[in-house]
């Protein structure tokens, strides 16, 4: 996995990654300076729904650097300050996320927000791809000749814009899709802090220390499995949710299908959830049939008292009541 010719030495690493090491308060102005900049940024790419934006914050936020060093940190038993700095990052960027949502409009729909919607509800899939992530970064940062894959690592690894969505959640006293987002954070930290220490620890960057000190690991070993339950079960519990919510989305479709059976023309064209209400999208050439006939047909295939609101092309939205009501 990585040539002698190639492998950077521990000094080297240590000196990207430890920022209490050699000039640690310009490396610590530069981390603090870049940090805020990129939550500017990623606050204005989620506030204004841009991908471009966000994808530009991720590139220059330097929050991996110090989860990294938490990594070789735990790889060398020795404390190194970089937890707590990744704790105060962490509410640096929640703040500022929280104080730019106070642009939001009263009534703003917070799911209407593909960069608010596509980082509330994590799933399994997501530890996935992110624990891959993690062991790419931390081979990149051990060899000389990967270097240049960082920034999309930066990119995969998404740190700064859920803490900013969290922020803007929270200003928005949504406390559920913040926590949503907290949890899809939490999954990329473990996921780089577990894989630097994987492969850290392979590439023998830590035998020395652990020599010369003799501490026991068991500290890190206990905090990363307490990381790891609390990411694994929110994530595995939405995981399953999601599956359920698409089975029922395609009974809700199949029955809205035969409500409007007898309507000539009519057609459903997507069903979709938002926040715990079903929305049916129906396009049509004249009036909506009686709404009874389909909360009859979708009793007993949805749970009961679930919100069922049908929405036509034209953009009108008609409150069907709810199922079993």
């Amino acid at each position: 996995m990585l040539p002698d010719s190639q492998r950077r030495s521990l000094e080297e690493l240590a000196e990207d990654l430890d920022l209490s090491s050699g000039d640690s308060r310009a490396k610590r102005s530069a981390f603090w300076a870049m940090l805020f900049l990129s939550g500017v940024i990623a606050a204005g790419g989620v506030i204004t729904d841009s991908t471009a934006t966000v994808i530009g914050a991720m590139i220059i936020a330097p929050l991996s650097t110090p989860i990294m060093g938490v990594a070789l940190g735990s790889v060398q038993r020795r404390r190194n300050g970089a937890a707590r700095l990744v704790l105060f990052a962490c509410l640096l960027v929640v703040a500022l996320g929280a104080v730019f949502s106070v642009v939001l409009p009263d009534h703003y729909a917070l799911l209407g927000n593909s960069q608010v919607a596509s980082r509330t509800s994590p799933g399994l899939m997501d530890l996935v791809a992110a624990l891959a992530t993690g062991f790419a970064g931390a081979v990149a940062l051990a060899r000389r000749d990967v270097a240049a894959v960082l920034p999309g690592v930066a990119i995969a690894i998404s740190l700064v814009p859920p803490l900013v969505v969290a922020g803007v959640c929270l200003g928005r006293l949504e406390g559920w899709l913040a926590l949503g987002a907290l949890v899809l954070f939490l999954s990329n930290l473990f996921a780089l802090v577990f894989g630097g220490m994987v492969v850290f620890a392979a590439l023998g960057y830590g035998r020395g220390e652990v020599r010369a000190t003799g501490r026991p690991a068991r500290r890190a070993y206990v905090a990363m499995s307490l990381l790891f339950a609390v990411v694994f079960v929110p994530l595995a519990a939405n995981t399953a949710l999601t599956l359920l919510l698409d089975v029922w989305r395609g009974k809700a479709k199949q029955a809205a299908e035969q409500w409007l059976a007898d309507v000539p023309g009519a057609s459903v064209t997507v069903v979709d959830t938002t926040s715990r209400t079903m929305r049916i999208h129906v396009r049509l050439p004249g009036e909506l049939p009686p709404v009874g006939g389909l909360l009859d047909r979708l009793a007993g295939q949805l749970p009961d008292g679930v919100p069922v609101l049908v929405e036509v092309e034209r953009g009108r939205l008609v409150d069907a009541g709810r199922v079993g009501g």
